[in-house]
Protein backbone atom coordinates (compact mmCIF):
# COMPACT_ATOMS: atom_id res chain seq x y z
CA UNK A 1 0.00 0.00 0.00
CA UNK A 2 1.41 3.36 -1.05
CA UNK A 3 0.87 6.36 1.20
CA UNK A 4 1.15 9.89 -0.13
CA UNK A 5 1.24 13.13 1.86
CA UNK A 6 1.22 16.56 0.24
CA UNK A 7 2.58 19.75 1.73
CA UNK A 8 3.53 23.26 0.69
CA UNK A 9 0.17 24.76 -0.14
CA UNK A 10 -0.87 28.19 1.03
CA UNK A 11 -1.92 31.70 0.07
CA UNK A 12 0.07 33.60 -2.53
CA UNK A 13 -0.48 36.71 -4.62
CA UNK A 14 -0.94 36.50 -8.36
CA UNK A 15 2.43 36.27 -10.08
CA UNK A 16 3.99 34.54 -7.12
CA UNK A 17 5.37 31.03 -6.71
CA UNK A 18 4.75 27.98 -4.56
CA UNK A 19 6.47 24.64 -4.29
CA UNK A 20 4.37 21.61 -3.44
CA UNK A 21 5.87 18.41 -2.13
CA UNK A 22 4.54 14.88 -2.00
CA UNK A 23 6.14 12.43 0.40
CA UNK A 24 5.69 8.79 -0.57
CA UNK A 25 6.03 5.64 1.50
CA UNK A 26 5.07 1.99 1.44
CA UNK A 27 4.79 -0.52 -1.34
CA UNK A 28 6.90 -0.11 -4.44
CA UNK A 29 5.94 3.49 -5.02
CA UNK A 30 9.11 4.23 -6.98
CA UNK A 31 7.95 1.94 -9.78
CA UNK A 32 4.79 3.97 -10.29
CA UNK A 33 4.34 7.05 -12.35
CA UNK A 34 3.39 10.04 -10.24
CA UNK A 35 1.04 12.83 -11.00
CA UNK A 36 -0.47 16.06 -9.75
CA UNK A 37 -4.12 16.91 -10.11
CA UNK A 38 -6.17 19.80 -8.86
CA UNK A 39 -9.79 20.38 -8.02
CA UNK A 40 -11.52 23.71 -7.60
CA UNK A 41 -14.82 23.99 -5.70
CA UNK A 42 -17.70 22.64 -7.73
CA UNK A 43 -15.44 21.47 -10.53
CA UNK A 44 -13.97 18.17 -11.65
CA UNK A 45 -10.50 17.00 -10.71
CA UNK A 46 -8.17 17.94 -13.56
CA UNK A 47 -4.72 16.86 -14.61
CA UNK A 48 -1.74 19.11 -13.93
CA UNK A 49 1.41 17.10 -14.60
CA UNK A 50 2.88 13.60 -14.44
CA UNK A 51 6.33 12.04 -14.27
CA UNK A 52 7.55 8.53 -14.96
CA UNK A 53 10.13 6.80 -12.82
CA UNK A 54 12.50 7.38 -15.75
CA UNK A 55 12.00 11.14 -15.44
CA UNK A 56 9.81 11.61 -18.51
CA UNK A 57 7.32 14.40 -17.85
CA UNK A 58 3.90 15.34 -19.19
CA UNK A 59 2.04 18.60 -18.59
CA UNK A 60 -1.41 19.93 -19.15
CA UNK A 61 -1.21 22.59 -21.84
CA UNK A 62 -2.24 25.42 -19.52
CA UNK A 63 0.60 24.57 -17.11
CA UNK A 64 3.43 24.29 -19.61
CA UNK A 65 6.14 26.84 -18.98
CA UNK A 66 4.78 27.78 -15.54
CA UNK A 67 4.83 24.50 -13.63
CA UNK A 68 7.66 22.00 -13.26
CA UNK A 69 7.35 18.47 -11.89
CA UNK A 70 10.25 16.47 -10.50
CA UNK A 71 10.88 13.45 -8.33
CA UNK A 72 13.69 12.29 -6.09
CA UNK A 73 13.51 8.56 -5.56
CA UNK A 74 16.32 8.65 -3.01
CA UNK A 75 14.29 11.03 -0.85
CA UNK A 76 10.91 9.46 -1.67
CA UNK A 77 9.52 12.78 -2.77
CA UNK A 78 7.90 14.43 -5.74
CA UNK A 79 7.61 18.18 -6.15
CA UNK A 80 5.61 20.63 -8.21
CA UNK A 81 7.19 24.05 -8.67
CA UNK A 82 4.51 26.54 -9.61
CA UNK A 83 5.49 29.95 -10.97
CA UNK A 84 3.55 32.91 -12.33
CA UNK A 85 0.50 31.80 -10.42
CA UNK A 86 -2.91 33.05 -11.42
CA UNK A 87 -6.16 33.28 -9.44
CA UNK A 88 -7.55 30.49 -11.63
CA UNK A 89 -4.86 28.19 -10.24
CA UNK A 90 -6.70 28.25 -6.92
CA UNK A 91 -7.66 24.67 -6.02
CA UNK A 92 -6.88 21.72 -3.84
CA UNK A 93 -3.84 19.99 -5.29
CA UNK A 94 -3.49 16.23 -5.03
CA UNK A 95 -0.56 13.96 -5.70
CA UNK A 96 -1.20 10.49 -7.02
CA UNK A 97 0.62 7.30 -7.95
CA UNK A 98 -0.37 5.02 -10.80
CA UNK A 99 -0.03 4.85 -14.57
CA UNK A 100 1.52 7.60 -16.69
CA UNK A 101 -1.70 9.29 -17.73
CA UNK A 102 -3.70 12.49 -17.65
CA UNK A 103 -6.78 10.57 -16.48
CA UNK A 104 -7.36 10.45 -12.75
CA UNK A 105 -8.88 6.99 -13.26
CA UNK A 106 -5.41 5.61 -14.01
CA UNK A 107 -4.08 6.49 -10.56
CA UNK A 108 -4.61 4.04 -7.72
CA UNK A 109 -3.19 5.99 -4.79
CA UNK A 110 -3.96 9.52 -3.67
CA UNK A 111 -2.86 11.97 -1.05
CA UNK A 112 -5.25 14.02 1.05
CA UNK A 113 -4.65 17.22 -0.89
CA UNK A 114 -3.19 20.63 -0.10
CA UNK A 115 -4.98 23.95 -0.64
CA UNK A 116 -3.47 26.54 -2.95
CA UNK A 117 -5.10 29.97 -3.00
CA UNK A 118 -3.95 32.69 -5.37
CA UNK A 119 -5.22 36.19 -4.63
CA UNK A 120 -5.61 38.84 -7.32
Amino acid sequence: QVQLVESGGGLVQAGGSLRLSCAASGGTWSSYSMGWFRQAPGKERVFVAAIRWTGTTYYADSMKGRFSISRDSAKNTMTLQMNSLKPEDTAVYYCAAGSFSSSYREYAYWGQGTQVTVSS
